[in-house]
């Protein structure tokens, strides 16, 4: 389990298929909020695969950092459930 505020990255993967974390998150830095528990990995399911469990994350990040420090509100955040498998810490290379 990754710690909760722990900085981390959304991995720039753009694979082809079926995958859960969002384009325009990818390459962004968030802070861990929670864990929301294993799950069964659904890139994998909608392959009709088990799906090795996975954790399953709720990451905030601010607007600045999605949209740009010229965005409306740039100290409002959204959060985003991302699985483990595309995390990765800040300060990876």
């Amino acid at each position: 389990m990754k710690a909760v505020q722990a900085s981390v990255r959304v991995k720039e993967w753009y694979p082809p298929g079926h995958v859960r974390a969002p384009f325009y998150l990818r390459g962004k830095c968030g802070k861990i909020e929670r864990s929301l528990g294993q799950f069964g990995n659904p890139e994998q399911q909608a392959y009709g695969l088990k799906g090795d469990l996975k954790e399953l994350l709720r990451v905030r990040f601010t607007m600045a950092e999605v949209w740009g420090t010229e965005c409306e509100s740039p100290d409002d955040t959204i959060e985003a459930e991302i699985y483990e498998h595309w995390l990765e810490p800040t300060n990876a290379p």
